[in-house]
């Protein structure tokens, strides 16, 4: 399996699928050039899997869509949803990730470093 999505995770994932006009949607979860570190995560909902660049799989009961192209920078990655006092959100934990940004949400791989971005 690619990537993990936590029983926590998964139960949000699924409220907010409910909430989209479309209910034949997947998670689209990868990555993009840019943030303080090189690369950010990306993640949405996606009705339109192209079979030459994506792959698709399951990953806790929910239905998820890749670039294939993204699949070596996320192996291993888990989702997960974390609540607390000021609010909630998702977590990600790439064990991939060589450095990570103060926000978390920008970092980098040995294998693909990207340019840090100076003005973080």
């Amino acid at each position: 399996m690619t990537i993990n999505i936590t029983d926590s995770a998964s139960q949000q994932i699924q409220e907010m699928m409910k909430d989209e006009e479309n209910q034949n949607v997947r998670l689209r979860f990868g990555v993009k050039g840019g943030g303080c570190s090189g690369l950010s995560y990306a993640m949405g909902f996606e009705s339109e899997i192209n079979e030459e660049l994506d792959t698709t799989f399951e990953a806790n009961d929910i239905p998820v869509v890749m670039n294939k192209q993204d699949m070596a920078v996320v192996e291993g990655t888990t989702i997960d949803f974390k609540q607390n006092m000021m609010g909630g959100g998702f977590t990600i934990d790439n064990p991939n990730a060589i450095a990570n940004c103060g926000c978390g949400s920008s970092f980098r791989t040995a294998a693909n470093a990207g340019a840090p971005d100076k003005d973080c």
